[in-house]
Order: C-alpha cells, then sequence, then structure tokens
C-alpha cells in the first residue's frame, strides 16, 4: 500500500527548497556570480593614452574618446588627465558633439583654472555654442552664450591668438541677436503694437551698433514713431539713419515717409537719439 505526504510536510518542504534557492542566489551575487558586472582590466595610463593620440591622428574619434574617458576613470591622479581632458573636447567637438564638448570644456576650466590650455578650452567652449546658433526667428540663447564665452577669452587673455580668431564669430552672434530683435519687432509693427516694436527697434540701435542691422532699425523707428504721432522722435531716427548711411535705400524710404506728410529729417533735442 502506498503512501503519500501530508499537506503539511509538502508546505515544510516548498519552504526549504525556496530557502535553499535564496540562499544560493545571494551567494551568487555576492561572489561575481551571474548577476555582478564583468570587472574592467585596468589599462596603464600610458598605454591609454597613446591608443588615444593613434586614434586622434587617424580621426578616429569616438575611439579616442573611449581610451580617454577610460584613462580619466581608470587613472584619476595620472599626469596624462589634463591633456585627456584637452583632447576629449576637441575630439567632442571635432565630430558635432557640440554639447559634450562645451560640458568637457567646463569641466577642464573648474579643475585647471591656470592651465596654459585655458584660452584653447574657452574658444572651444565658444565655438561649440557657436556652431548651434540657430536661425534668426528661433531662441538665441546660443548667440548670447557664445558671446559672453568670447568676451571672457578676450578680457582674459586678450594676447592669445585665440582671442583673435574669436572676434569674427563674436561679430556674427551679435548680428544674430540683432537679428532675432529686428524679428520680433517686425511682427509687432505689423501688428500694431508699436510701444513693443520701438523697444525692440532701439535695441538693435543702442545694444548692437556693430551689426547690419543698424540701417534698417532707425527706418522702422521713422515707421513706429510716426505711426504713434512722435514726430520729433521719428524726424530725428531719420536725421540720424541719414548721417550713418547717407546713401542708402533704408534713408531713401525714410525720406520719402516723412515728406508725405510735410516734414524732414532733422534732429530734435529732448529724445533718447539727439542726446
Amino acid at each position: 500500500m502506498s503512501t503519500s505526504a501530508s499537506p503539511r510536510t509538502l508546505g515544510t518542504g516548498i519552504r526549504l527548497a525556496l530557502a535553499a534557492l535564496l540562499v544560493t542566489l545571494v551567494a551568487a551575487c555576492s561572489g561575481g556570480g551571474f548577476f555582478s558586472k564583468p570587472v574592467e582590466p585596468i589599462i596603464p595610463a600610458d598605454e591609454l593614452y597613446d591608443d588615444a593620440v593613434g586614434h586622434m591622428e587617424a580621426n578616429r574619434y569616438v575611439s579616442a574618446i573611449e581610451d580617454l574617458e577610460k584613462l580619466e576613470r581608470q587613472h584619476p591622479y595620472s599626469d596624462y588627465n589634463e591633456r585627456a581632458k584637452v583632447m576629449i573636447t576637441f575630439a567632442n567637438f571635432r565630430i558635432g558633439r557640440f554639447e559634450e564638448a562645451a560640458l568637457a570644456a567646463d569641466r577642464f576650466l573648474a579643475l585647471y583654472p591656470q592651465s596654459s590650455e585655458a584660452p584653447y578650452i574657452l574658444f572651444l567652449k565658444g565655438s561649440s555654442y557657436f556652431q548651434q546658433i540657430p536661425d534668426a526667428t528661433r531662441d538665441q540663447t546660443f548667440a548670447a552664450d557664445t558671446i559672453d564665452t568670447f568676451e571672457l577669452l578676450i578680457s582674459s587673455y586678450p594676447n592669445s591668438r585665440y582671442a583673435e580668431e574669436a572676434k569674427p564669430m563674436m561679430v556674427i552672434a551679435r548680428d544674430q541677436l540683432a537679428a532675432k530683435e529686428m524679428s520680433v519687432g517686425r511682427y509687432y509693427l505689423g501688428h500694431g503694437d508699436y510701444a513693443a516694436a520701438i523697444n525692440r527697434f532701439r535695441a538693435v540701435v543702442e545694444d548692437h551698433q556693430q551689426s547690419t542691422h543698424v540701417e534698417e532699425a532707425l527706418y522702422r523707428l521713422v515707421e513706429a514713431y510716426l505711426s504713434l504721432g512722435l514726430i520729433g522722435e521719428a524726424q530725428t531716427a531719420a536725421a540720424v539713419l541719414g548721417t550713418n548711411y547717407p546713401s542708402g535705400e533704408w534713408y531713401g524710404r525714410a525720406f520719402t515717409l516723412l515728406q508725405e506728410k510735410g516734414l524732414s529729417p532733422q534732429m530734435v533735442e529732448g529724445n533718447w537719439l539727439s542726446s
């Protein structure tokens, strides 16, 4: 006659089996079993650096970045680290990872603010922002960041070759900010919000005097002031326009606009342009 285990006996057996399985799993985790991450082999710092240089010379920038990041991770106090961070910044910039390049530049400057490479790193950071500047209809944060970074470079290292190389890009970035102001100003002007339009055009004239948009901004001020009945301001804006751009199309248009109302360009004391 066969016998079978009682339900109580079966329950005890299951609990014991589960406990044994749990002990096995814990042992596997703590002892480098199947749940543990593989240990990264330690490679000498000079070997990693030499490999990275080889990749850089062959234009294999992604592989170079991987070697340099491993160098920083495995040898955080190595003498190679300062140069490695310069190379990481450049490599990211070279392959168009501009956000990563700017972040790498910040990390370098935080750790090595007095480094002889600081001008170059600032140049790479500003250039990374410059490469991300969108068209004038969109947000111009990158243009502003470009200007701020290059102004720091020029003020801190005025004799650096990178300060000179940054100046043309800074001019373009400023022009882009002015273009954004013009875009918004034209929108307000077209919708009859003349006061808001004037604020934008004045910003171009006051804050971006070297931009290519000043000439049009002065003409738009003539339009906006006339629309508000501010005759003296309109005449003064036209006079400034004529003084600086006497043969330009925008001055011709401003002159005609005033003439149609029996007015002429002239400096009228007491407004912001004549002071």
